[in-house]
């Protein structure tokens, strides 16, 4: 069942939190105050982002990312008059910035997307089996984690730095935070041991890495230092934690996810899909290893048991090209139109690797349904609602293909399915997906990162918090509760 939300739940000291939510399309700073004892969260700055080709590779403007957040931050002081609190950072995991010895990045971080990854990923695997890499991890091996990057980078020679840390702890780490690695996007490198929950040496040395490189593991909800950059002369920022929640913005949309009860499943729904339940013990037997499932960190010490399942990413780079052919269709225009299209001949394979790779998503797709057989769709802009319908009925085909895995794998009897994220608002998905599944399905919020965000803050800021796990999970999907009946509240009254 869904959690009771206790409206009398009301923090000790009510001035503001913010949560910056870093995405690989867009990057949104929230504001969260207490206004007569109700919570209330604004979205205070969100801007684009996106990966561009510079400097020999596919890169993030860090720059750009670090500008809007700043800017977004001052909105908060205007508006927070009694004082910010606190600031945490979550987002995207394995991307990094390499940093110097004052902590500032050496250049642009590289975009997991990035094709060096491809060389990298079969190299290392002469020097480590892929086999032990899963043994020691319990993660799904995928070409874009932190480890075939960081040896990428050795293979190209460039500078390593005094350290790298992932972005929603560097971005932490310039506002005067110490440099760390939370747990839950350390887990995301495919470096961390599973058993000790600590780096692991026998991974670093098979890829000539300097272990003593890697920040710092800490757990999630740690407060890591002070506000004291230029922006703590500001009133409302004179007195503020920096604190790093889940800092994986997955870990931080399931621990957004207000469920109680051990039937339930969770579909992390946007750029990528993460299908999969929450576990208390990873998961790392022959089965779930050959099979790809991944053991992450989660709140509270438990485990995001899930697969990465291509999502929203094939919309999003067909958009783009129908743009390039002169029709800009919306992603709301586009679903209703696909409603109206008759169910596709055949599916796509929508992990197929090829389908990873940006740039010509029509002619990708066309090439696969050729491969199988199958007719080529007309690639231009007037023909966008066949492929979005593809899109969708494939992916739902695939969620429930992944959750009766889950089901096995864990020995749960799945009852309900909890969607959170931006695909969550698509309701022709969602219900293709309750379809093909079976399941109850409910739509969670679509800022879930940034409602498990700040509930992690308000859960340690108000004293539960473990020293080994960090927050508290029963603790933190209480205030998640709290929090998702105000948003559920205040779109009600819009």
């Amino acid at each position: 069942m869904r959690r009771t939300p206790d409206r009398a739940l009301v923090p000790q000291d009510t001035r503001a939190l913010v949560a910056v939510d870093l995405g690989a399309e867009s990057c949104r700073v929230s504001l969260l105050r207490w206004v007569a004892g109700q919570p209330v969260i604004t979205l205070v700055h969100r801007f684009a982002n996106a990966p561009r080709e510079a400097d020999g590779g596919l890169r993030w403007d860090l720059g750009m990312i670090e500008a809007g957040l700043e800017h977004g931050l001052r909105l908060c002081a205007e508006i927070a008059v009694d004082g910010v609190r606190s600031i945490a950072v979550d987002g995207w995991a394995v991307d990094y910035a390499r940093v110097d010895a004052d902590g500032k990045a050496l250049a642009d971080p590289f975009c997991y997307r990035d094709e060096r990854t491809i060389e990298a990923e079969q190299s290392l695997h002469l020097e480590i089996a892929p086999e032990r890499l899963r043994e020691c991890t319990g993660v799904q091996l995928l070409r874009i984690n932190t480890l075939y990057q960081l040896y990428a980078d050795r293979l190209q020679g460039l500078p390593a730095g005094s350290q790298w840390m992932n972005l929603p702890e560097y971005i932490l780490s310039r506002w005067g935070g110490a440099r760390v690695a939370e747990f839950t996007n350390a887990t995301h490198s495919q470096m961390v041991d599973l058993n000790s929950r600590k780096w692991c040496g026998e991974i670093f040395q098979a890829a000539d890495l300097n272990v003593g490189l890697a920040p710092t593991l800490v757990p999630p909800g740690t407060e890591v230092g002070k506000l004291s950059c230029e922006l703590a002369e500001l009133a409302a920022f004179r007195d503020t934690v920096l604190i790093a929640p889940a800092c994986h913005d997955t870990a931080s949309a399931i621990a957004g996810i207000p469920a109680v009860g051990d039937d339930w499943a969770y579909l992390s729904s946007g750029t990528w899909s993460l299908v999969g339940t929450v576990l208390e013990e990873p998961r790392n037997d022959a089965a779930a290893a050959a099979e790809n499932f991944t053991n992450l960190g989660a709140v509270g010490g438990r485990v995001c048991f899930h697969k990465n399942v291509n999502g929203m990413w094939l919309i999003r780079q067909c958009l783009h090209e129908w743009a390039a052919g002169g029709r800009e269709w919306t992603v709301p225009e586009l679903v209703a139109a696909a409603e109206k299209v008759a169910k596709p001949e055949g599916l796509l394979d929508v992990d197929d690797a090829d389908l990873l790779l940006a740039g010509g998503m029509p002619q990708r797709i066309n090439a696969q349904r050729v491969r199988m057989g199958l007719v080529a769709l007309e690639e231009g802009p007037e023909n966008a609602p066949a492929f979005a319908s593809l899109i969708f009925h494939s992916l739902a085909a695939r969620y429930a293909e992944v959750l009766e895995r889950v089901a096995y794998h864990s020995g749960k009897r799945l009852k309900r399915l909890f969607v959170v994220g931006g695909g969550s608002q698509n309701d022709f998905l969602n219900r293709l997906t309750q379809e093909a599944t079976g399941l109850e399905l409910f739509r969670g919020s679509a800022e879930s990162s940034t409602v498990g965000n700040f509930a992690v803050q308000l859960a340690v800021l108000e004293g539960s918090r473990d020293d080994v796990t960090g927050a508290d999970a029963e603790q933190v999907s209480r205030w998640a509760g709290r929090l998702a009946l105000a948003l559920e509240e205040a779109v009600t009254k819009s």
